[in-house]
């Protein structure tokens, strides 16, 4: 009795949480040569929007790395990351400074997510804010490092990330915004861009907004000194 105990209150969720992991792993060592073709916060957009609309449809196209300005990568790397090409996928002191933001709060209200974390997340798990997440997300950040370099994750993440209702990757967004490619944005576009992440659906509905404009100037001042992996 005892054994069969320990067998479903240990064993069963071990071997549970480590085929997952290793699910992960294989998706992601897949990714190294091939473009995932949706992510699983997408497909979460994707349900949202149709129960709306049932004939909505994503706007979404891949490009490759060298067909994505190195204004827009300097501009996320500035806005969400600035020590991307260095750390090892996770910003513990931002990690901390959030913990504290959040004890304060008496909530998870911030993560200090690195890109890596964020890419891991956008993959994999929901928009759900818990500890439990972010330690699934910790795991999967690790896994993303171990397989990728720093070039592979930033193109998968320029790729996948949200930029408005609907609108995924940098492609997509270049040409809902500017009507222009990915390729040909300004520096100015691309620092726009770059601060709208945090909260693109709000600012794709609110591109008037005045901490917009100026959080975009203090980002293209930025971009100089953001490092490309």
């Amino acid at each position: 009795m005892k054994k069969k105990l320990f067998l479903w209150l240990i064993v069963f969720p071990l071997s549970l949480f480590l085929l997952v992991q290793l699910y992960f792993l294989v998706q992601i060592m897949w990714w190294i040569n091939h473009n995932p073709s949706s992510t699983s916060f997408m497909r979460q957009q994707e349900s949202v929007l149709q129960e709306k609309d049932p004939k909505f449809v994503l706007k979404h196209k891949w490009v490759s790395y060298s067909r994505i300005s190195n204004h827009l990568k300097r501009a996320v790397i500035a806005a969400e990351d600035d020590g991307f090409s260095e750390h090892d996928g996770v910003d513990w002191e931002a990690m901390q400074k959030a913990f504290e933001k959040n004890k304060k709060k008496g909530k998870v209200v911030s993560g200090g997510s690195t890109i890596t974390q964020q890419l891991a997340k956008n993959l994999f798990l929901s928009g759900e804010r818990s500890y439990l997440r972010k330690g699934e997300e910790l795991i999967i950040t690790y896994m993303l490092e171990m397989c990728l370099d720093k070039e592979r994750i930033l193109e998968i993440y320029l790729n996948v990330v949200e930029w408005g209702v609907g609108v995924f990757g940098a492609e997509a967004a270049s040409q809902h915004y500017y009507g222009i490619s990915a390729a040909n944005l300004s520096a100015s576009q691309a620092a726009r861009l770059g601060v709208m992440l945090p909260k693109p659906r709000f600012y794709d509905k609110n591109q008037g907004s005045a901490y917009l404009q100026k959080r975009t100037d203090l980002i293209m001042r930025r971009m100089n000194y953001a490092e490309l992996p």
